[in-house]
């Protein structure tokens, strides 16, 4: 039977319950994290757990965990689950209370939640890479904060799903922001560009990995603000987060980006990917 994770607690799925009057459901008032699981390990625990307290912080949900705490409920579900590839979202809310859009007088106690699911690596998409579109970007404007509010992000997915693409990629009166649920980059005379960090993007771990690679391998790597056509005039496309790992975009609302095929930057990054599953995990 599957387990999932309430408070704390390990309960077969089918009977994991949350009160009606959950801010969570309510109001969207939580933070979240997903984490990618490998070969029945945790992939960058320390970079998700400290952005789950960050949120936390942000929106002044006091909850009683660290880093060291968090890992270890997440690795408990992996376990009951027996997860060797896959991923667990494990999220928080403010907690159940009448409904009241001032927070709960005196505070009442979180609602941690959290489920697992089994899934290989998207090796073939990785490959061959995927489309994408572009739209303008709805969101709110402190898309650093990871909250449960993803309707801006769920209207930017379906935008895509609509036009047969796998993402759509967001823009602010023309300037490149991020994916409905990646952060994306153009690459341009072997230079890579992303937005840089602050309210309108999340700083999501797979980036700051790509970071850290591009460091490693000596590729140029720039937050600077660019706009649509510089995107779509650039010599690759890349989108990454946790699930998708690092992806090369082809097509481009309905056009070819570059030759049409995954680019070498992108494999570089791929392939180095790799290495930092191995040295990563714990």
């Amino acid at each position: 039977m599957t387990k999932v994770l309430i408070n704390q607690k390990l309960v077969d799925e089918q009977e994991a319950n949350i009160p009606y009057n959950d801010r969570g459901f309510i109001f969207g008032d939580g933070i979240y994290e997903y984490i990618r699981v490998y070969n029945n390990k945790i992939f960058t625990a320390k970079e998700h757990f400290e952005r789950l307290l960050r949120s936390a912080n942000e929106i002044g949900l006091d909850i009683d965990h660290t880093v060291d705490s968090l890992t270890e409920i997440v690795k408990e579900l992996v376990v009951a689950n027996k997860i060797v590839n896959g991923g667990v979202y494990l999220q928080i809310t403010r907690g159940a209370a009448p409904r009241d859009h001032r927070f709960p007088t005196p505070p009442v106690e979180p609602t941690l939640m959290g489920f697992s699911k089994s899934y290989g690596r998207p090796f073939k998409d990785m490959d061959q890479g995927i489309s994408a579109v572009t739209t303008e970007d709805i969101r709110w404007l402190r898309c650093d904060i990871k909250s449960l509010n993803l309707l801006g992000n769920v209207l930017a997915r379906e935008y895509a799903e609509k036009y047969n693409a796998d993402e759509a990629i967001q823009h602010r009166d023309g300037i490149v922001t991020e994916g409905s649920a990646s952060n994306a980059y153009a690459v341009k005379d072997g230079v890579i560009y992303t937005h840089p960090i602050n309210n309108y993007i999340l700083n999501g771990i797979t980036r700051q990995v790509v970071s850290w690679i591009c460091e490693d391998e000596g590729i140029p790597f720039k937050e600077e603000t660019f706009d649509v056509d510089f995107l779509k005039n650039a010599d690759e496309v890349i989108i990454t987060n946790t699930s998708v790992e690092i992806m090369g975009v082809i097509k481009l609302d309905g056009e070819k980006v570059g030759n049409g095929k995954v680019g070498p930057i992108t494999k570089q990054l791929q392939t180095r990917f790799n290495h930092y599953i191995d040295t990563h995990c714990v």
